[in-house]
């Protein structure tokens, strides 16, 4: 709960808005009884009326805020974006380092929780790139072949690339993260088998995917390496 020094700071005029300039992470969106909490969404608000947000370190939006200090409608506008068909959303409390935003959207209840930060998050996508040597396997797929090496590698791009290298030699297509849960489509090119993986970061620097969908059980583990396996 916040207390009486915020609630006076929020009723002060002008304080609402110096307050809420800056750098805040969304931490939970609660539509209804089900959670729908982004994977390190943040939106940052400058104190001259303009706006950015994204998801991790990749910023995708920018636009325009205006909040209403008597009624605690807080607009924002995403100019490279389509208009909000839901309206404004009621700033129920402020602090110095969190907030909680409201409104309805299709008749449900709407609640979105934020915290300040000073540097941009990291999301699950973005803790995936970079290159991947593999260290354990269990089971076979198109994907890495009929035969399994220590020399088999994952290289995720930062641009949305991968390659992979196994006992059929490289691999190479595009692949997508999902928004919410741990899960990385990898889909090759020329080939219409694209291949579903949940991942789990075990260690500091080692990672584990397991094939979903299937009926065999595929799993490689990998640690991050910074040369190429010989």
């Amino acid at each position: 709960m916040i207390g009486t020094a915020i609630l006076l700071a929020i009723q002060t005029n002008g304080q609402t808005k110096e307050t809420m300039s800056g750098l805040w992470l969304i931490t939970e969106v609660k539509v209804g009884n089900k959670k729908m909490t982004p994977d390190a969404k943040w939106s940052r608000f400058n104190e001259d009326g303009t706006q950015e947000s994204g998801n991790g370190w990749f910023q995708h939006s920018y636009g325009s805020w205006e909040l209403d200090e008597a009624s605690k409608e807080l607009s924002i506008i995403t100019e490279n974006g389509l208009d909000d068909p839901f309206g404004a959303f009621n700033v129920e409390e402020m602090g110095a380092e969190d907030m909680v935003w409201s409104r309805v959207e299709e008749g449900e209840d709407v609640r979105v929780v934020l915290e300040r930060i000073e540097r941009l998050p990291s999301t699950n996508r973005d803790r995936l790139i970079g290159l991947w040597e593999a260290i354990d396997f269990t089971g076979r797929d198109s994907l890495f072949g009929e035969e399994a090496s220590k020399k088999d590698y994952l290289f995720i791009r930062w641009d949305g690339k991968f390659v992979v290298e196994s006992g059929i030699g490289k691999t190479y297509g595009v692949y997508n993260v999902h928004a919410h849960k741990p899960e990385i489509e990898l889909i090759p090119y020329g080939s219409a088998d694209r291949s579903f993986w949940k991942f789990s970061f075990l260690k500091e620097g080692e990672i584990e995917i397991t094939l979903l969908n299937r009926e065999v059980d595929v799993k490689r583990t990998f640690r991050r390496v910074r040369n190429f396996p010989q």
